[in-house]
């Protein structure tokens, strides 16, 4: 299968790569993204020959499906990572809370949040390759909390792979960053940067449209690509788990095959979501895709209203971090999914020149058959914490946005499931002072201990250890200085 642009062609680049290409070298002509040229289509009698298959085996096929050019042991390779995970039969458990809500629990790997589902076996497949062609790369991260220590554990110490990953100071919760700035990775630099996600996101797709900073890249042979959703090497391995979604219902007597489900997603980047758009596309029964926000609410109004402006707006950094963005990358291969490449190039050069693009009623209409979107503030999360944990379950901040889709959007009674994308171990003083009804400032290791022993909630080992790690990455750069701390990185490399 080949891989085309959102943006259409500029008469320099192939007007059609190979996937291994696309996750090479991400960036596409006018600066837009790779996407499949077609999807395929899984057909009706796909859930009914998986419901006795692991999650390996319906990755494994999946992939296939796609018919990407990567051999199938190297394939077998990456998808043996989620051995490592909780547990290696269901890395990603479906757990019923209510009578017809269920919460997909994506946080059972390395680093506890969802990014570990995609990019375990998007760094072995990305390493694999760049081995193979003995060429060199430089990977670029850009986090919001949780990206940069999925990055950061996939490439650590793989050969021909530097990876520098930027997250904003005092954007992320503790132990994010600790998990970022204790790694002790031959190959790895953790930059810390004075600005939010957005600028940390902006310097990425600079970098990687950059000539110049790929000429000094060049000077020491080696190549740039991304690990953040901008790379579709992220985003084919988040379709899956929307399937296994479905299949967990079948096999729990929740739903029959065949029966329309509700998928609740927490968004930031549009990049979980989209992976759900996409299996929706492929054959999979979803009524209808139900994106949270938290005040940071600006694909609330785009996909209600049409309009994507944020003139206007100013980052908030809230109690949900993970989702505190203003530009999110994915909702371009959704525009492009629907309307094509020359108004995707028209509504995204708008974006870029005018901070504001704005699309007609009946694209609008179009976009709203497909999703539906609200938002909630920080109260609401923390009562939402509270209420659930009286009745059983522990759920993190990210999820609890989840909860005003459910009450507010479904029009139909149908079993819907939320997507649990970060434990609650990665912002426990916004758990504790939910669980506590307080606004206490409690540092992580305290509402850590608190609540695992107050509330008997399990502490990973690899949460533990990290109060105890040493500091490896201590910069804190100016945005302005981003390339130049890079490429001395890669100098001294």
């Amino acid at each position: 299968m080949s891989f085309v642009e959102t943006r259409g062609n500029d008469g320099i680049k192939p007007i059609e790569v190979s996937f291994s290409e696309a996750i090479l070298n991400p960036s596409s002509s006018f600066g837009g993204l790779y996407v499949p040229k077609t999807l395929p289509n899984l057909g009706e009698d796909f859930i009914e020959k998986y419901l006795n298959k692991s999650y390996k085996e319906l990755a494994f096929d999946i992939l296939k499906a796609f018919k990407i050019d990567i051999d199938d042991n190297e394939i077998q390779k990456a998808l043996d990572l989620y051995d490592n995970f909780d547990n290696p039969n269901n890395p990603s458990p479906v757990v019923k809370v209510k009578d017809d809500l269920y919460v997909n629990e994506q946080y059972h790997g390395p680093t506890r949040a969802f990014k570990d589902m995609a990019l375990q076996p998007f760094g072995s497949i990305f390493s694999s390759i760049a081995q193979k062609k003995d060429e060199k790369y430089l990977i670029l991260a850009a986090t919001s909390g949780d990206t940069g220590p999925a990055a950061l554990d996939t490439f650590r110490d793989k050969k021909n792979i530097e990876v520098v990953c930027l997250y904003p100071d005092g954007g992320t919760s503790d132990v994010q960053r600790l998990q970022m700035v204790c790694d002790s990775g031959k190959n790895l630099k953790v930059l810390g940067i004075k600005g939010n996600f957005d600028d940390a996101q902006n310097a990425l797709k600079n970098l990687l449209a950059s000539n110049s900073f790929k000429e000094e890249l060049k000077k020491e042979n080696i190549n740039l690509s991304a690990a953040n959703s901008v790379n579709f090497g992220r985003i084919i391995f988040q379709i899956i788990y929307h399937f296994w979604s479905y299949l967990e219902l079948v096999r729990q007597n929740a739903i029959k095959n065949g029966e329309k489900i509700y998928l609740i997603v927490p968004s930031g980047n549009f990049g979980n979501v989209l992976g759900a758009y996409y299996a929706q596309k492929m054959g999979l029964q979803i009524e209808k895709l139900l994106v949270a926000s938290n005040e940071n609410n600006i694909l609330t109004e785009w996909i209600n209203t049409g309009i994507y402006d944020i003139r206007e707006k100013s980052l908030k950094l809230t109690k949900s971090p993970a989702m505190d963005i203003l530009k999110s990358s994915n909702i371009e291969r959704v525009i492009y999914d629907l309307f094509g490449s020359a108004r995707t190039k028209e509504l995204m050069e708008d974006l870029n020149k005018n901070s504001r693009f704005e699309m007609s009623k009946d694209e609008t209409k179009e976009l709203q058959k497909y999703f539906s979107a609200t938002f909630s503030n920080d109260i609401f999360g923390k009562k939402t914490i509270k209420e659930f944990l009286d009745n059983g379950y522990l759920m993190d901040p990210h999820t609890a946005t989840c909860i005003k889709a459910y009450n507010d959007l479904r029009n139909k009674v149908l079993k819907t499931v939320i997507y649990s994308t970060a434990e609650w171990t990665k912002f426990s003083p916004t758990v504790l002072n939910s669980l506590n009804e307080n606004s206490t400032k409690y540092s992580d290791k305290e509402a850590l201990d608190e609540i695992s022993s107050k509330f008997g909630a399990n502490l990973p080992n690899s949460i533990k250890k990290l109060f105890s790690s040493q500091i490896v990455h201590d910069s804190i750069i100016e945005k302005e200085n981003i390339e130049s701390e890079i490429i001395k990185f890669i100098r001294k490399s």
